[in-house]
């Protein structure tokens, strides 16, 4: 359960430790009341009393504020940005750093200043800015081995280690952790010796170094034993306790040896925590006893522990914490058969991660699209008890109500996943002006699958409630015929992608079919998960017929993001841009001229074209005045990494972030745009991690609703098909989904575009109204 993340918070952890404690030897501003203050702040941050901590510096800063005493207010802004990056709160860190950073290179203080770009330098890291992080620890590092402060050199050094290691860089990472053991040596400091040697056995243990890391974590333990009670101490001994529990399953070691030296690892460290008072550590330390004892299959230990775990927490708020011994609680009741109970366990672990997510998403847990795996598996488990729960219930009413949890449950790791790719709160943004779509409308239906490893259930709301179907085909299986059925789709060539149509309408469509006729189901609207977001279900097919044939296909992100109204068919403002040009070493799309001066002829508004559409102008254009529609035709791509997805303008890259930033900043936030429409946009085939980025488009951009392909087609269809779109949606009482649905059938009845890769990859994506 999140083990690499866990691991490397720990870590991260204890050198947030000894940054403040060494800032403190290093010498404090001369105000004695505030230095008193900060006295008081220290001690409570070095008990693990973070909120104390920072109501004390707090305190100090307002006097050093009032003084005007710049080093100081700099000195304390950094003390309350290690308290935050300690409790997991680095989005609050990062301003503070960048406040310090500044009034440090004001005074002159050098010696601060490298110590304030280090703690950023690592808030950075948690805040997967990692290039960012990467030069201010390296230069960090150099200046202050330079001016022989070999001390905060090795804090620093172990920093830069952790983001090396972060990246997979195993043997770079090492490298500079021998350094920082040395530096620490020079100065020293036993502590932080030890803590890099822990650090060396960390990356070793991510190499499969195994041998090697046993060796050096050995090594580490002996050192750690020796030094007296400290946090720091006891952190380490957490993560070396972890270090020894992974390495218990590697072939060639002996397990129950390993597991041992875990057990007594673990103990001292809670040892250490009850000498000092540390509550925070002493709850990691119970809960990863329990997680040990669950490993060995000893469950009534496991809970013992891990009951003793969250006691540490009833008097302090740490739901960073907490959510993780809950959840290990629902698993031991679980297997207990004691579903219940899980259930209630699982729903207290998803409240308290719900309370700090927004950190987590923005930090070092979404770094590759690791939410899902990582903290995103407790929706899912709880979303599975709860399904088998349903599964045995013969109440109706309970049924239901079981279901609609499960729902609101996945809704809530879907707007997770999003806020985790996109690394801001637009979700949030949105949530708080929706209320959710809880009525359908006549004729309309949300098909909500769920992949499990074990099976995939689809939820089906109706007009007249939901429904369940449980399919035999597990998260693998589908994978691997999803993107077999992608890979085959694209290929003009052949028409081999629909042996794999068909057997995947089979699993997800054909199931439905009886309660879709009995309903007179017309418009369909997909909530996609994993990689079904990687393909255009409208090309699902029967053995005679295209879904798209029969219903009109919307893409939503989630029933809570989007926000369903009608297309308002006066004084509609068009904003048209579009790239003719080869650009950038991209190459020409001749059929824009074509297509953005059609549409500009459907509806009034302004025309940017190849040297006027460029970022800036863009920008001006977009905060200038309303626009119901904004097409952008021009090449963009969605991948894994947000910051790595555009849109071309003539000059430069349009990246999300600036896009949300020029169509949030107008000053007619109550006109948000009814459609955004992106042509030419494209996704890699099986990275589902880019189609949810470009599902989420429209939740991101501020819209109501996106069009967009899932791969770039010929321009000249798509030119066809986007004109035909525009023009199906002047008919007045035509929602835009069935506007698609009519421009692809026009597409499907065309022999030059009959074929499914042509028409297929363009989705409709939030509000189908």
């Amino acid at each position: 359960m999140e083990r690499s993340f866990a691991s490397t918070i720990l870590f991260l952890v204890i050198s947030l430790f000894s940054s403040a404690l060494l800032m403190a030897a290093t010498g404090q501003p001369g105000n004695t009341s505030a230095t008193e203050q900060i006295d008081t702040g220290r001690q409570y941050f070095a008990e693990g009393r973070f909120e104390e901590a920072l109501a004390a510096w707090d305190v100090a800063l307002e006097q050093y504020r009032l003084a005007d005493d710049k080093a100081g207010e700099a000195q304390v802004l950094h003390y309350k940005a290690e308290a935050y990056l300690s409790m997991g709160h680095h989005y609050r860190a990062i301003p503070s750093l960048q406040s310090a950073l500044k009034l440090a290179q004001d005074v002159g203080n050098e010696a601060l200043y490298n110590r304030v770009a280090s703690s950023l330098g690592t808030a950075y890291l948690l805040s997967n800015r990692l290039d960012d992080a990467r030069t201010l620890l390296e230069d960090a590092a150099a200046k202050e081995r330079a001016a022989g402060r070999p001390g905060s050199a090795a804090i620093v050094g172990n920093n830069l280690g952790n983001l090396l290691a972060s990246g997979g860089d195993y043997d770079a990472a090492i490298t500079v952790f021998e350094q920082a053991v040395s530096d620490a040596q020079a100065a020293g400091n036993s502590q932080l010796a030890a803590q890099g040697s822990v650090n060396i056995a960390r990356a070793l243990v991510e190499a499969d170094r195994q041998q090697d890391a046993l060796a050096r974590l050995d090594h580490a333990m002996q050192e750690m034993e020796a030094l007296p009670p400290s946090h720091d101490k006891a952190y380490s001994l957490i993560s070396i306790g972890r270090l020894y529990s992974r390495l218990a399953g590697s072939p060639g070691l002996a397990s129950k040896g390993l597991q041992q030296q875990a057990s007594r690892a673990l103990n001292q460290a809670a040892t250490v925590a009850e000498s000092i008072d540390d509550k925070r550590a002493k709850s990691y330390a119970y809960g990863y006893l329990g997680a040990l004892h669950e490993q060995a299959g000893r469950n009534e230990e496991a809970m013992r522990d891990t009951h003793k775990a969250l006691q540490e927490l009833q008097e302090i708020q740490a739901p960073e914490i907490r959510y993780r011994w809950e959840w290990q609680e629902a698993g031991l009741l679980r297997a207990e058969g004691n579903t219940d109970a899980a259930i209630n366990a699982y729903q207290r672990a998803v409240d308290d991660l719900q309370s700090i997510r927004p950190e987590l998403v923005a930090g070092y847990m979404g770094r590759r699209g690791d939410f899902r795996t990582g903290a995103g598996q407790l929706y899912l488990d709880l979303a599975d008890l709860l399904l088998k729960r349903a599964a045995t219930r013969t109440d109706p009413q309970a049924v239901e109500a079981d279901l609609r949890q499960v729902r609101s449950t996945v809704e809530t790791l879907k707007g997770a996943e999003l806020a985790d790719y996109f690394q801001d709160d637009c979700v949030a943004s949105l949530k708080a002006k929706t209320t959710g779509i809880d009525s359908l409308g006549e004729h309309t239906a949300a098909i909500y699958p769920i992949i499990l490893p074990d099976r995939t259930e689809i939820l089906l709301s109706l007009p007249d409630g939901m429904k369940r179907y449980s399919i035999p085909v597990g998260a693998q299986e589908l994978d691997e015929e999803v993107n077999r059925f992608r890979a085959l789709l694209e290929k003009r060539t052949t028409n081999q992608y629909k042996r794999n149509a068909i057997t995947l309408y089979n699993w997800l469509m054909q199931p439905l079919e009886k309660d879709l006729a009995a309903q007179k189901i017309d418009t369909l609207l997909f909530i996609p998960d994993g990689t079904l977001r990687t393909i255009p279900l409208s090309a699902l097919y029967d053995g005679k017929d295209f879904l798209i044939a029969r219903y009109a296909v919307a893409t939503i992100p989630g029933l809570t993001l989007t926000d369903p109204q009608p297309l308002p068919r006066e004084d509609v403002r068009l904003l048209a841009a579009g790239l003719t040009d080869s650009v950038q070493g991209f190459p020409p799309l001749p059929n824009v001229a074509e297509e953005i001066t059609r549409i500009n002829q459907l509806y009034e508004g302004e025309l940017l074209e190849n040297r006027d559409f460029t970022l800036s102008g863009f920008g001006q254009d977009l905060e200038a005045r309303p626009y119901s529609i904004v097409h952008v035709a021009s090449h963009g791509e969605f991948q894994s990494d947000a910051r790595k997805t555009f849109l071309l303008t003539y000059d430069n890259k349009l990246d999300m972030d600036m896009l949300e930033g020029y169509m949030a900043s107008t000053a007619y936030r109550d006109q948000p745009v009814e459609l955004l429409t992106l042509s030419a946009c494209q996704t890699a085939v099986g990275d589902d991690k880019a189609a949810l980025g470009l599902g989420g488009v429209a939740v991101k951009a501020g819209a109501r609703s996106a069009l967009a392909t899932l791969w770039y087609i010929n321009d000249r269809a798509s030119s066809i098909l986007i004109t035909n779109f525009y023009e199906n949606l002047k008919e007045p009482g035509l929602s835009k989904a069935r506007a698609l649905q009519q421009a692809q059938l026009e597409m499907l009845k065309d022999r030059r575009y009959h074929h499914a890769s042509y028409w297929s990859p363009f989705l409709l994506i939030g509000n189908w109204l």
